[in-house]
């Protein structure tokens, strides 16, 4: 890897983001990842953006189920996080409270907010797809809620102030 390429990977350390974890059910089974790449790109219509390596095994699974669940991540949930960001081993749904909505992709019922959403088209860059998901159903926590980041590698909680 080029220096400028190390340069990218350290400052993308320095955003901080959400923790997902970005599920699907259908046709080719049910899967879930971890992931921070997601984004809003309109709420009229709603319609979020999720990143993907292609050459991750949920890159074939969502794009043959067409749809996924944006499950935003709480504080509590860190150990949930690792679970769905290991390869294979151990069975990723039999940790957590897990219910659907109006796709059928797998919700984490205590997520601080489940993004449940069809997949609308894939475009490739580079070594990902940005699946672009239009919103079907939003699950939000009644209570202002603690949520997990990740940070320069690492874990980090957010509590709501207000």
């Amino acid at each position: 890897m080029d220096d400028a390429a190390l340069k990218f990977r350290e400052g993308m350390s320095r955003l901080g983001a959400a923790v997902n974890i970005i599920t699907s059910d259908g046709p080719e089974g049910k899967h879930g990842m971890t992931a921070s790449a997601v984004c809003s790109i309109t709420d009229s219509p709603p319609t979020l953006l999720v990143c993907v390596h292609q050459e991750n095994h949920s890159h074939g699974v969502f794009n043959g189920n067409g749809n996924l669940c944006v499950n935003v991540l709480g504080g509590q949930h860190e150990e949930l996080s690792a679970i769905f960001a290991q390869r294979g081993g151990k069975d990723r749904f039999g940790t957590g409270n897990w219910t659907s909505l109006a796709t059928g992709a797998p919700v984490l019922a205590d997520a601080v907010v489940a993004f449940d959403c069809r997949i609308l088209e894939r475009r490739s860059m580079g070594s990902h797809s940005v699946f672009y998901a239009r919103v079907a159903e939003v699950l939000v926590r009644d209570a202002p809620a603690e949520t997990l980041i990740w940070f320069d590698r690492s874990y980090h909680n957010l509590q709501a102030t207000g």
